[in-house]
């Protein structure tokens, strides 16, 4: 049965940039940034994956929302003051760097405001019925964002801010946090580990970033000790093991907690071709573990979900990735096919290589299973 879907996104997100000049005009007001080259975090990869859903019709089969920015007073529930001040002076001045590999543009405080503001937008229109589930084209991305200061592209904790203001203002309970972004979300974690209504998960590439980091044995501190859950992954883990991870560790740590809203934390960078991890997802991959996260919001939580956009490197790739994903959410198909899909698929990881990706997430599931 077709969902009502609502697809949240601002052309203003697409003018986040940090490349002060377009030809020799300074970039901000009225001049649109041109593309960055040999910046990873490019708006091509969002707003491609908009024209590609303006193309197949699946844009007219959602509702199509934007949203007012996120207010300072809002802001100030997660970030801390100081970070607040020195994020608006670096976009104020021209850009600056608010953090490891957070650089800031000309005006990125009030597109961070949107990015922000989209994702309260899609939780609140979930929460009050307005609509089934939702997608949030937020950019920039937030799940690295920590209370005090930028990091990995993420400027502002989109997530996070969404999650206090319902709280706040819908009396929202117990929220359980998916983030399937290649990345360790070291920022949604760090904001939530010390609480037990905010159960945060994140299927990460092992030691990719923050550099080094694995966080198999980082469970939450205090009463939030067991709220949080880290998966990290080897490289090349496929297909098949990825959807092994999600059914055997994240369902059921989802179906334990119960939560009234799940969100997704949407990162497309763990496609095969991304320039920044070593998986070998595909955009099925994608489509299949929005479909078992749905299932599960179907059957705890009246099919509250939402799913906000994080990190995806690859212009060309991403699109198809977000295009299934949407898909799955509204419950159609257009006719767009991946034109990757099948390259992709050959090169899925086999004989003892994944069987032994088979037995690593086994040990994974039984290790919090028995915690």
């Amino acid at each position: 049965m077709k969902r009502k879907t609502g697809f949240f996104y601002n052309e203003r997100c697409f003018w986040h940039c940090t490349n002060p000049h377009a030809l020799v005009l300074p970039v901000g007001g009225w001049v649109q940034p041109t593309v960055s080259e040999g910046f990873a975090e490019s708006p091509e990869t969002k707003r491609r994956l908009k024209n590609l859903m303006d193309i197949s019709g699946l844009s007219k089969q959602l509702i199509m929302c934007d949203a007012p920015p996120v207010g300072e007073d809002d802001i100030l529930r997660v970030h801390s003051r100081e970070y607040l001040e020195r994020l608006k002076s670096a976009s104020q001045n021209g850009g600056g760097m608010v953090g490891l590999a957070a650089p800031v543009g000309a005006g990125s405080y009030e597109i961070a405001q949107i990015s922000a503001g989209l994702a309260m937008a899609a939780v609140e229109a979930v929460l009050t019925g307005k609509i089934d589930n939702a997608y949030s084209l937020s950019r920039p991305p937030g799940h690295h964002c920590l209370p005090d200061q930028g990091m990995g592209f993420c400027l502002l904790a989109n997530i996070a801010i969404a999650i206090e203001v319902a709280k706040a203002r819908y009396g929202l309970g117990k929220v359980a946090v998916v983030d399937w972004d290649v990345h360790h979300g070291n920022g949604t974690q760090a904001i939530f580990e010390q609480r037990n209504d905010v159960l945060t998960i994140s299927l990460h590439q092992d030691r990719c970033f923050p550099a080094g980091y694995n966080g198999l044995e980082d469970r939450g501190i205090g009463k939030g000790e067991g709220y949080n859950i880290n998966i990290p992954l080897p490289a090349g883990i496929g297909h098949k093991t990825y959807l092994q991870a999600v059914d055997t560790i994240v369902v059921p740590a989802l179906e334990k907690f119960q939560p009234e809203l799940i969100i997704v934390a949407c990162g497309f960078d763990a496609n095969a071709v991304d320039p920044l991890a070593r998986m070998q997802l595909h955009s099925e991959t994608f489509r299949s573990m929005t479909a078992k996260i749905q299932n599960t919001a179907d059957f705890l939580c009246n099919g509250r979900l939402v799913l906000v956009h994080e990190g995806g490197y690859s212009e060309t790739y991403v699109p198809f990735c977000g295009h299934s994903v949407i898909e799955e959410l509204v419950k159609v198909r257009t006719e767009v096919e991946d034109p990757m899909l099948s390259l992709i698929v050959q090169q899925q990881p086999s004989g003892l290589f994944d069987a032994f990706l088979e037995d690593y997430v086994k040990s994974l599931a039984n290790k919090f299973r028995s915690s």
